[in-house]
C-alpha cells in the first residue's frame, strides 16, 4: 500500500512542481519540494530522499537555481538543499544538514552550513554503505 501511495505522491509532485524523478527513486511521504519551473529539480536513479527533507530552487531575490541530485545518493531526514546545488553521485547528506554549495561525488556532507566530513566513501544504491547490513 505504501508503495502505491508514494507512487501517487511522486506523480502529483511532478505535475505540480515539475520535479523530474528517475523511476527507482525513493521519496518519503513528508519530503517537500519547492520550484517555480519544470525540470528545475532533477533526482537521478537509486536515490533516497528521507523524511522532512526540503529541496528549494527559489532564491530570496526571486531568481531560480536548479538542483540536481545524482545517482546513489542519500539525503538525510530534515535536511535542506538550497538553490543551485548539485549533489554528486554516491554522496550522502547528513540528517539536518543545510546545503549551500555543491557536494562532491563519493563524500559525506553534514552540519549547518553543510561541510564535507568524509571523502572517498563507497556506497551502493540509495547511499547505503557497501559493508552495512547482514550481508557483510
Amino acid at each position: 500500500m505504501r508503495k502505491f501511495v508514494t507512487g501517487l505522491r511522486r506523480k502529483w509532485i511532478t505535475r505540480v512542481t515539475g520535479v523530474e524523478f528517475a523511476d527507482n527513486v525513493s521519496v518519503s511521504l513528508t519530503a517537500r519540494f519547492s520550484s517555480r519551473s519544470r525540470g528545475a529539480i532533477v533526482i537521478s536513479p537509486h536515490t533516497l530522499i528521507a523524511f522532512k527533507s526540503m529541496i528549494r530552487t527559489t532564491r530570496s531575490d526571486g531568481s531560480e537555481g536548479p538542483v540536481h541530485i545524482k545517482e546513489n545518493c542519500f539525503i538525510g531526514g530534515g535536511s535542506l538543499i538550497l538553490p543551485g546545488v548539485t549533489v554528486g553521485p554516491n554522496a550522502i547528506v547528513g540528517a539536518g544538514a543545510v546545503v549551500f554549495g555543491d557536494v562532491p561525488p563519493y563524500s559525506i556532507a553534514a552540519g549547518n552550513p553543510a561541510r564535507i566530513i568524509a571523502t572517498d566513501i563507497e556506497v551502493g544504491p540509495y547511499g547505503r554503505f557497501l559493508d552495512a547490513g547482514p550481508n557483510r
